[in-house]
């Protein structure tokens, strides 16, 4: 089963909300996930991103692989592999 981190978006129409999850590669975006790591929040000024570092740390030894987006807000947030 191959594992990725990867935001589920929620919110409304044109005011996005996105849950930072782990799913399996061949679930839809909105659809099941594992676990939820955090959020981000791109609506607000400035952009709110928020992820439990032990779970991600947890989840990136295991072998789950981020998305480009997830990628760039892991590192933002000071967490990286």
């Amino acid at each position: 089963m191959a594992v990725k981190m990867r935001l589920k978006r929620m919110g409304q129409k044109k005011a996005p909300f996105y849950r930072v999850v782990v799913a399996d590669s061949r679930s839809p975006r909105d659809g099941r996930f594992i676990e939820e790591l955090g959020y981000y929040d791109p609506t607000r000024d400035p952009s709110v991103i928020k992820i439990d570092e032990e779970k991600a740390k947890k989840w990136l030894s295991t072998g789950a692989q981020p998305t480009e987006t997830v990628a760039k807000l892991l590192k933002i947030a000071g967490i990286e592999k």
